[in-house]
C-alpha cells in the first residue's frame, strides 16, 4: 500500500520574520500551513537584532514613497504591500500581546525587554493559526507538477524533506539572504529561484562595516572604539546619498549607523566623504582659537571634536603640530577643510559575516506586487529578504518582512478552489 504524503494548502520555507508572520496570518485565515526551517532555533536574526531588543519597525516609513527608505532595482515595488500592512498595524499587534516598547530615535521602535518577546508573539500567532512547524528540518528536493483535469492534482508542489514527503498547492520562500551565515543563512532561496528559471539581481552585503587598506588605515587604527556624530555621503549629483548618523572607528575600518547606512549605496572604487564636525563652523572656530589661545592646535581642536580624533588629526601634518596662534591661516583653513570633507575610498566591506542584510535577490519584475506570487511560476511566492528589496537601518527591513508576508498570506488560495 503506497503511503500518501500529507497535503497542505501552503508550505512556507524559512521560519524567520517573514516566514513566521506569513504562516501565522495564513493559518488564521483557515489555511492548513506547514512551516519548515533547517536551523535548530527559530528566528535567530530577530533574536540578535537591535542589540537583542529587536528594532521591529519604523514609524517614519512612508508607504507612498518607498524609494526614500528602500534600495533595489525597483523600490516602488514594495509600495502596495507596505501601504496595506503598515508600521501602525504591527504596533497594534505588539500592543495586543502586551509587549512594552520604546522609540529610540528617528522613528525606530524597540522592544523594552527583549527580542524574545517578539519571537514569542510570532510563535503564539502561529499557534493561533494551528500552523504545523517542522524544525530543524531540511528540504532536499522540490518538484512541481502543473495541475491537470483531475482536481486532486491541484497539489502542485511535492517537497521532499528530512521528515518525509509533503504536497502543497502553494510554496512560499522566506529563506532570507546570505547575511550572517553563522546563524544559519544560506543561498537556498536563490538556488530555488534558479531551479524555476527566476531571474536574480546580483547579491552583495548590505548594512555592513567598511574596510580600508592596512597601510592607509594605520594612522587611524588607534581610534578603534571612538564614536562621533558625522555627516557621510557617497555618489554624485542626483545619485548622491547623505546620512547624518554616528560613525564608529574599528581596527580595520569604519562602522556605526552612518557607515552601515551608506554601505547600501556605496559602489566599489568610489570614495566616501565624511564631515567629522557637521554641527561646527570649523573655519570660524579655528580663527577664533588663533586670536585668543596659545594652546597646541590639537588641544584647541579637542574642544570641537573628540580629543583622540583631534590628536590623530594633528599628527597628519607638521603645520598642525604647533600652538594655534603660530599657525598660518592657510594651514588652519586646510585643517578645517579636511575635517569637514575627509575623503577616503574603502577597499571593501566586512562581508556577509557582519552584514545585517543582503542587497539584491529575486528580481521584483517577475513577482506580483499585490501577492508576491511569481508571474512565471504559479503557486510560488517569495517574501522578505530573499527579494530584491532592502531597507535602511532602523526597522525598515522588518517592516518589509511583515508587509510582504501579510500580502502573500492574504493571497494564498485554500485548496478547495
Amino acid at each position: 500500500m503506497s503511503h500518501t504524503p500529507p497535503v497542505f494548502d501552503a508550505v512556507i520555507i524559512g521560519a524567520g520574520a517573514a516566514g513566521l508572520f506569513c504562516a501565522a496570518q495564513a493559518g488564521q485565515r483557515g489555511l492548513k500551513v506547514l512551516l519548515i526551517d533547517h536551523a535548530e532555533k527559530v528566528a535567530e536574526k530577530i533574536r540578535i537584532s537591535g542589540g537583542g531588543r529587536c528594532n521591529f519597525t519604523n514609524r517614519d516609513l512612508d508607504p507612498a514613497a518607498p524609494h526614500k527608505h528602500f534600495v533595489g532595482q525597483n523600490p516602488q515595488f514594495c509600495r502596495s504591500a507596505l501601504s496595506r500592512y503598515t508600521p501602525a498595524d504591527f504596533v497594534a499587534l505588539v500592543q495586543k500581546h502586551g509587549i512594552a516598547f520604546h522609540e529610540k530615535h528617528k522613528g525606530q521602535l524597540f522592544a523594552d525587554r527583549s527580542a524574545e518577546d517578539i519571537i514569542a508573539m510570532l510563535l503564539a500567532e502561529c499557534a493561533a493559526g494551528q500552523v504545523t512547524h517542522w524544525q530543524p528540518c531540511a528540504v532536499k528536493n522540490i518538484v512541481f507538477s502543473a495541475p491537470g483535469a483531475d482536481p486532486s492534482s491541484a497539489y502542485s508542489y511535492q517537497i521532499d524533506t528530512d521528515r518525509g514527503l509533503v504536497r502543497a498547492r502553494s510554496l512560499v520562500v522566506a529563506t532570507g539572504g546570505l547575511s550572517i551565515p553563522k546563524i544559519g543563512a544560506t543561498d537556498f532561496g536563490y538556488r530555488l529561484a534558479q531551479q524555476f528559471n527566476i531571474p536574480l539581481i546580483e547579491r552583495r552585503p548590505g548594512l555592513v562595516p567598511m574596510t580600508f587598506d592596512g597601510a592607509l588605515w594605520a594612522p587611524y587604527a588607534q581610534l578603534a572604539g571612538l564614536a562621533l556624530p558625522v555627516q557621510i555621503s557617497t555618489g554624485s549629483k542626483k545619485n548622491r546619498m547623505v546620512f547624518d548618523e554616528d560613525l564608529l572607528f574599528t581596527h580595520r575600518g569604519l562602522s556605526g549607523p552612518a557607515v552601515l547606512q551608506i554601505s547600501s549605496y556605496w559602489q566599489e572604487g568610489t570614495p566616501l566623504a565624511i564631515n567629522l564636525a557637521p554641527t561646527v563652523d570649523l573655519p570660524a572656530a579655528l580663527a577664533q582659537g588663533k586670536a585668543r589661545s596659545r594652546k597646541l592646535i590639537a588641544n584647541e581642536l579637542a574642544t570641537l571634536v573628540p580629543s583622540r580624533l583631534a590628536d590623530a588629526w594633528a599628527q597628519r601634518e607638521p603645520d598642525w603640530q604647533r600652538p594655534i596662534n603660530e599657525a598660518s591661516d592657510k594651514a588652519l583653513a586646510r585643517l578645517a577643510e579636511q575635517l569637514a570633507r575627509w575623503e577616503l575610498t574603502p577597499t571593501g566591506t566586512e562581508g556577509y559575516k557582519k552584514a545585517e542584510v543582503t542587497l539584491g535577490g529575486v528580481d521584483t519584475r517577475v513577482l506580483s506586487q499585490q501577492t508576491m506570487e511569481c508571474k512565471t511560476q504559479p503557486g510560488l511566492y517569495f517574501i522578505g529578504e530573499v527579494v530584491d528589496v532592502t531597507g535602511w537601518l532602523g526597522g525598515y527591513n522588518f517592516q518589509w518582512a511583515w508587509a510582504s508576508a501579510a500580502a502573500c498570506a492574504q493571497a494564498l488560495p485554500p485548496a478547495d478552489h
